[in-house]
């Protein structure tokens, strides 16, 4: 059944299309043979009016659902600009396509919210020889603001700036829902189904501290998309496959020649890879065997597969310490998931005739792409192009994703963006359909500026970056004498809270475009935007639950008989600073930038300092208490 707004709202439009043309056609004629077409306009103004008066009926009836507030949260921004769209379209129906842009206001005294479509619907009249002043724009709109329920007032300020008040009964129900039904997400129109591709650490070699922002990034956007309510695949697409693992089964041959039999006792998987590496580099005859090695591990030899098993399995074990010390759910699905799945995908290209020849290669040229892509070498192989090519065929039609996102270095968007290319040039997909997106990230620097090194020069193993954080932490919380209040099974609870909820979170606070400095001193000070002040900030609040000594029950039969008082400006502030938490969410959603999050939260945990420092929270009349004490469960809730 189709949307009743939508349907009255497209009629009426026609209606007054057919009004406009008809009003100009009978000017044109001024003749009596023009009476006849009269009729007709009158019987077209008639049916109009009964229309209108159906779809503000319509529209009060759903303002009257919004005011009910369901259990989820509104979008406050998202309402705004639904009603300033409509006020728009109504003062400029002729206007294709204008600009809308809503914004919370930065000076609380101008207002809560601005509109600043004017400015931009001046220049676009500009552009088409109108030459309409700003202001006047914003007055004609503002004065086909339609009834609504959370507008008190709108206000023009400088050249065309509407700023928008919001009713604070209104804003009162919301957190008296928001009390009641915990922090629920908007309600999503279709639950799509979402692929993040992330992590992705090689076979036989450690995890370092590359490996930590495309894990931290990778799991936080999971998280976000399973919090909306989205159908989530978390993928590993771990380097399983190539022409090391010949060398690797060669070593391992000689090292262990019954590894068949008797399970080989690798401690050390990057020293294995080591040697292993030197007597590649340096003897011919191992160099020859290694190859053979490849051919007998390509064509299934049961062997050279538990050879290879073996080696995958250590370096899962190693890879699953890191993943339990950050809580990171992830699937591994590696490049030999894809071998066979290469060849249709060359084959498909070649039956298009999108494949051409270069010096014994097939490459593949993809529309406004410089590069080609490699899709077979000219021996016969093939590359990380055309894993990519068969994994992104794959997640479109085998698991019907509407959502691929991949999280790697920033380094890799130019190969990401030729093979998004190529899968578009054969129709895999449409990106007006389907969101394919590289989430690309800058590097990890050390305090020196540079790129994060060990003193001796080596990449930092992320195990010892994760158990150097654990010393820290502890060390920090022994500063703090809270070895001498918690019991050691809480204090251990406590420094991997603060170790890995202090190193997650210096990440996602710096824009993942660019490279961030890692500083255990910066991320453990509990003062400015880290994990150790919101950390406080929440222990402050939960603190204040405890000396209020109001039950949950006693708390819920309160938030449910008692109004959130928004009368001091402290309280304001904080209401609507917890109400912004969707639209938060939506920007997240549609850039990808989780540091808008941190912002937000450390703004949430500030906003909540100043009122719990200017507004009474335990004391003072019951009523007060309790509505303060409401507020306080709302600033616990978002984290």
């Amino acid at each position: 059944m189709g949307d009743p707004v939508a349907e009255y709202s497209s009629r009426l439009q026609q209606q007054e299309q057919d009004i406009h043309s008809l009003t100009a056609e009978i000017e044109s004629l001024k003749n009596p043979q023009s009476l006849g077409l009269s009729s007709h306009l009158d019987g077209l103004r008639e049916e109009n009016a009964k229309l209108k008066y159906r779809l503000n009926i319509l529209k009060r009836s759903l303002q009257e659902e919004r005011s009910q507030c369901s259990k989820t949260m509104m979008n406050i921004n998202q309402r705004l600009q639904e009603i300033f769209g409509e006020a728009i379209r109504e003062a400029w129906p002729d206007l294709e396509n204008p600009p809308l842009a809503v914004t919370p206001n930065q000076q609380a005294k101008f207002g809560d919210y601005q509109c600043n479509s004017a400015m931009a619907m001046a220049q676009m009249m500009k552009s088409k020889g109108l030459k309409v002043n700003p202001r006047e724009i914003a007055e004609k709109i503002q004065q086909n603001i339609p009834d609504n329920e959370l507008i008190e007032k709108t206000e023009i300020a400088g050249p065309g700036f509407i700023n928008v008040h919001l009713k604070r009964s209104f804003v009162s129900k919301l957190l008296t829902n928001l009390l009641l039904n915990g922090v629920q997400p908007p309600p999503l129109e279709s639950k799509k189904k979402v692929v993040v591709d992330f992590s992705s650490p090689n076979i036989a070699k450690e995890m370092h501290v590359g490996h930590l922002r495309s894990t931290i990034i990778g799991d936080s956007m999971c998280r976000l998309f399973e919090f909306l309510g989205y159908d989530v695949l978390r993928l590993n697409h771990v380097g399983d496959w190539g022409t090391q693992f010949g060398m690797l089964i060669a070593h391992l041959q000689d090292k262990f020649p019954n590894y068949l039999t008797v399970s080989p006792p690798i401690g050390d998987l990057q020293a294995f890879y080591k040697e292993s590496k030197k007597r590649f580099d340096e003897e011919e005859d191992f160099k020859k065997r290694a190859y053979q090695c490849v051919v007998k591990l390509q064509s299934k030899d049961p062997a050279f597969i538990k050879g290879w098993n073996l080696i995958c399995d250590v370096s899962r074990n190693e890879f699953q310490k890191v993943y339990n010390c950050l809580d990171i759910q992830i699937i591994e699905r590696g490049e030999s998931f894809y071998q066979e799945k290469m060849i249709a995908v060359v084959k498909e290209f070649e039956a298009k005739g999108l494949v051409e020849m270069d010096e014994g290669r097939k490459i593949v040229f993809a529309p406004g792409q410089q590069i080609p892509l490699t899709v077979v070498k000219s021996d016969g192989g093939y590359t990380y192009d055309t894993s990519d090519l068969a994994a992104l065929r794959q997640r479109l039609f085998d698991e019907k994703a509407d959502i691929i996102i991949y999280v790697t270095d920033s380094g890799q968007s130019t190969h990401f963006q030729v093979v998004f290319a190529a899968a578009q040039m054969i129709g895999w997909y449409d990106p007006k359909v389907t969101r394919v997106e590289h989430a690309g990230f800058g590097v990890v620097l050390g305090e020196d500026k540079k790129k994060f090194k060990t003193r001796s020069g080596d990449t930092v193993r992320l195990m010892d970056l994760l158990d150097e954080g654990l010393k820290r932490s502890m060390d920090k919380l022994k500063e703090k004498d809270r070895d001498k209040v918690l019991s050691t099974e809480e204090l251990t609870k406590a420094q991997h809270s603060v170790a890995f909820g202090c190193i997650k979170y210096a990440d996602l606070s710096h824009n993942r475009i660019n490279d961030y400095v890692f500083s255990f001193d910066k991320m453990l000070d509990d003062r400015g935007n880290t994990a150790a002040y919101l950390l406080y900030a929440f222990t402050r609040i939960r603190s204040i639950a405890r000396l209020a000594n109001i039950d949950e029950v006693a708390l819920r039969k309160a938030a449910e008989t008692t109004d959130v008082l928004l009368q001091h400006d402290k309280e304001w502030k904080l209401g609507k600073c917890l109400m912004r938490f969707p639209e938060i969410l939506q920007k997240i959603l549609d850039d990808l930038l989780l540091h808008t999050l941190c912002d937000y939260l450390y703004e949430l945990a500030t906003t909540f300092t100043e009122f719990y420092d200017s507004c009474y929270c335990i004391e003072k009349d019951r009523q007060t208490a309790e509505s303060a004490a409401c507020l306080k469960t709302h600033a616990a809730s978002p984290w």
